[in-house]
Formats: structure tokens, C-alpha cells, sequence
């Protein structure tokens, strides 16, 4: 009982940092960054960070052809597909509706995983569902919702990012990560993103050169791409303590905290609708949770199977 405070306490903090990374993508697209470019520089710095990580803790990262295959499918789906979607949808969206989306990401895995078989149909999660697209459709029906009704043809966009990650924590729910530990398998899976994203970053010509005077999106692509690293270790960290059924609430603090920094460092302000539509998004959240078996979601790159 005397150590309660200590998972508790990392349970705010890692849900604070990681609730950052929305607002912080909000500024790095403001001055006309692109995804391409973008996820090129998160990707080099997680790799290097995790790359860190992992030396220090004595793992190498394993080179085989299947251990490729699995570092390039969580890369596409975990890492580059959505990026392009979120990074897309950040240019028009608040941020704080960004964190609300965000949330839907278990919800839509529920679905996916009745589909593959990972899960077995439960009521009490349909009606947590439901709850979510209550929320969605507050989002984008009434008119007053958003700050412009125009940019309500966006939260699809954001959307296709969450169903991207929802993907991926069922890929890795049904066919695992081999040996992998989490660290090892995120690096891998960073250092492939990578080596995608700079080719298209610089046929597209999107490719974002460091030198010279730096602005405000520079520093905040590298502040986000630095509180993903430490809230996704510290998030590890967590489940190792207290296990993945307690860690697993930190998906609400990361789309609390989204929306309080967004108003905090933003000046964003949210009509009734959007603040109702939160409500049910929680809602929502807390009766689609996962069982123990499989109990982490995705919260901006939160990934399932994060056992040590």
C-alpha cells in the first residue's frame, strides 16, 4: 500500500508526456512541414533513443528474414500509414479533437479482433462501441461541434490513423513478435520506418534539412519524437511493475492530457458538443478495455504486447 504512489504517480506522468505528442504535432505541421519528412526525423530519433536503450540493456536487434518481415509490417502499419494520416489531419484539426480520436483506437480494434478471432463477442464492449461512434458523430454532425464545419471532412483522415493502429495491435495479438522484446521490436520497427521515410521524403520533396535557423515546428518535432521514446519506455517500465491490466488506464490521462496541454499551450477552446463527445469517448474507452490476455492499446504509438 505504502508503494501505491509510485505506479500511480507513473501512470499520470507517462499519460502527460504522451498527451503532449498531440499539440506538439499540431506546431510541427503549422509552417507547412509534410509527413514524409516529418516521420523521417521521429524515426531517426526514436531509433537512435531505443537503440540506446536496448544496447545498454545488452539486446541486439536480430536481422532475419523473419524478423524483417515483422519489423517492415509493424512499421507500415504502426508507424508510416497512420503517420501520414495523423500528420494529414493535424494540418486542419485541433489537437484536442486529435486526442479525442485518438481514443477510438480500441474501439475499432474490438471489431477487428471478433474478425480475426482474437476476441469473443462480449456485450458490455458492443455497447462501449457504440458509445464511440456517438462521440464521432458529435464530432462531425452538428455544425457548431468544430470551429469551422469544413474541417469536419478530416476527422475521417484522423480516423484512418486510430484503424491503422488498431490493426496493428491485433497483428501483433494474433501472430506475436517473435523473441522480441518491446524495446527490441519498436526499434526494429523504427530503423525500418526510417529507411522508408527518407526516400519519400526526398522524391516528394519533402525532406526537412536541419541546418540552418530552427523555428518552432523544429523543436517540436524533436520534442515530440523525444516524449514518445521516454512515455513509451516509461510505459514498459510500468507494466513491469504493476502489470499490463493497471497500465493499460494510462490511455485515459494521454487523451485527457492531449486536450488540457492543447487549451494550455494552443488557446484551444471547445464548444459543448466536443466535450460531450469526449465524455462518450471515455465511456466508451472503459467498456471496450481488452481482457488481461491482451490488454494494451495503442495511445499515439501505445502497442500491445508489451511484456518484458
Amino acid at each position: 500500500m505504502t508503494r501505491l504512489w509510485l505506479p500511480l504517480a507513473a501512470l499520470v506522468v507517462v499519460g502527460a508526456l504522451w498527451g503532449g505528442t498531440q499539440p506538439l504535432g499540431k506546431v510541427a505541421v503549422s509552417e507547412g512541414y509534410r509527413h514524409f519528412g516529418l516521420l523521417f526525423w521521429q524515426t531517426l530519433i526514436g531509433t537512435l533513443v531505443l537503440g540506446l536503450i536496448c544496447t545498454l540493456r545488452g539486446r541486439r536487434l536480430p536481422m532475419g528474414g523473419p524478423y524483417l518481415r515483422r519489423y517492415l509490417a509493424l512499421a507500415l502499419v504502426g508507424t508510416v500509414l497512420p503517420g501520414i494520416a495523423s500528420y494529414s489531419a493535424a494540418a486542419h484539426l485541433p489537437a484536442g479533437v486529435l486526442s479525442i480520436l485518438l481514443s477510438s483506437v480500441p474501439l475499432l480494434a474490438f471489431p477487428m479482433a471478433l474478425a480475426l478471432g482474437n476476441e469473443q463477442f462480449r456485450a458490455t464492449r458492443l455497447i462501449g462501441l457504440g458509445f464511440g461512434l456517438a462521440g464521432v458523430a458529435l464530432l462531425v454532425l452538428p455544425d457548431s461541434s468544430l470551429p469551422d464545419p469544413a474541417q469536419s471532412v478530416w476527422i475521417p483522415v484522423a480516423l484512418i490513423s486510430s484503424a491503422f493502429y488498431a490493426f496493428e495491435s491485433n497483428l501483433v495479438a494474433r501472430w506475436g513478435t517473435l523473441d522480441l522484446g518491446p524495446f527490441q521490436v519498436l526499434w526494429g520497427a523504427s530503423a525500418v520506418a526510417m529507411c522508408l521515410t527518407l526516400p519519400a521524403a526526398l522524391i516528394t520533396g519533402q525532406f526537412i534539412d536541419p541546418r540552418g535557423v530552427w523555428g518552432p515546428p523544429d523543436y517540436a518535432l524533436v520534442a515530440a519524437s523525444l516524449l514518445h521514446a521516454g512515455a513509451y519506455s516509461g510505459y514498459v517500465w510500468l507494466v513491469g511493475m504493476s502489470g499490463a491490466v493497471f497500465a493499460v488506464q494510462v490511455s485515459y490521462f494521454v487523451t485527457l492530457f492531449g486536450v488540457v496541454w492543447a487549451m494550455l499551450f494552443l488557446n484551444e477552446s471547445y464548444s459543448s458538443y466536443i466535450w460531450a463527445a469526449l465524455a462518450l469517448m471515455l465511456a466508451g474507452l472503459a467498456l471496450v478495455q481488452p481482457r488481461p490476455r491482451a490488454p494494451l492499446v495503442h495511445a499515439g504509438t501505445l502497442r500491445q504486447n508489451a511484456d518484458v
